[in-house]
């Protein structure tokens, strides 16, 4: 098997990697530090679409990880870049938060509930039974089904919430209709963050504490994968996947002197 190549850049995932339930995962800020000292292109990324990058950097260097807006990439900015390169200058009927509405504006689509091409579900606290009835109108009147992520749950502090998975299947048993699914696992969010800063995966790295969307995303994507057990996953899960990391270790300190 060739061996491979220096690693050169780095993806990260934020949530069970860098911070855990709003706190900073011990290692977490000197791994970061070390990124930007290196000069190496770096990524943070997250499938919760909720926030936009600007938020999500505020709220990171409250906790004391210093991540500039350009390094972080949503799911939301991944669904949009997709869109953007199907129908430029489209309309979509929106499910979600800024986090969602706001990349879309910036590639200049229109939010509108009249006949638009898209139906785009994202992830927010407050699914209502409106809206969720109006996608689905939608959609069986033809408009095109996209979600931001697959993620069936999500965290809080209370325990597991429903997530935009969820909802997506909700809608698909409603209209016969599946959605494209543009964040993690799909390659396709790893393939476009490392477009925007200028990476190729074969000397790329993905971090995550999910089997089921970083390692695999990462896999697929040809990227070298690391998991961190300070997430989702155990070390007894990890051999129910078909699929294995390239390396599995602790947490994100084990990883700092590797950049």
């Amino acid at each position: 098997m060739a061996e491979r190549k220096p690693i050169e850049s780095w993806l990260t995932d934020m949530d069970g990697v860098l911070i855990h339930e709003g706190v900073p995962i011990p290692g977490a800020a000197e791994f970061i530090k070390r990124l930007r000292e290196s000069g190496r292109p770096f990524l943070v990324l997250t499938n919760n679409s909720i926030y936009t990058p600007r938020d999500l950097q505020a709220r990171l260097a409250r906790m004391g990880l210093d991540v500039p807006v350009d390094n972080i990439w949503t799911s939301a900015l991944a669904t949009a870049k997709f869109l953007e390169d199907q129908r430029p200058g489209g309309t979509a009927y929106v499910i979600g938060e800024a986090g969602m509405t706001t990349a879309l504006h910036d590639i200049g689509y229109i939010l509108t509930d009249h006949e638009p091409d898209y139906v785009v579900l994202g992830e927010t606290r407050t699914y209502s039974f409106e809206a969720l009835t109006r996608a689905i109108r939608l959609i069986n009147g033809g408009a095109r089904f996209i979600c931001t992520n697959p993620d069936e749950t999500g965290p809080s502090t209370e325990g597991p919430l429903p997530a935009t998975g969820a909802v997506a299947a909700l809608i698909t048993k409603a209209t016969g209709k599946a959605p494209y699914f543009a964040g993690k696992p799909n390659p396709l969010m790893m393939r476009t963050g490392l477009n925007a800063i200028g990476a190729h995966s074969e000397t790329s790295a993905m971090i995550g504490d999910r089997m089921d969307t970083d390692v695999l995303a990462g896999l697929e994507a040809g990227m070298e994968t690391f998991l961190v057990l300070t997430g989702v996953t155990t070390p007894g899960d990890v051999d129910r996947y078909p699929f294995r990391p390239s390396k599995i270790v602790d947490s994100i300190a084990d990883l700092i002197d590797r950049v």
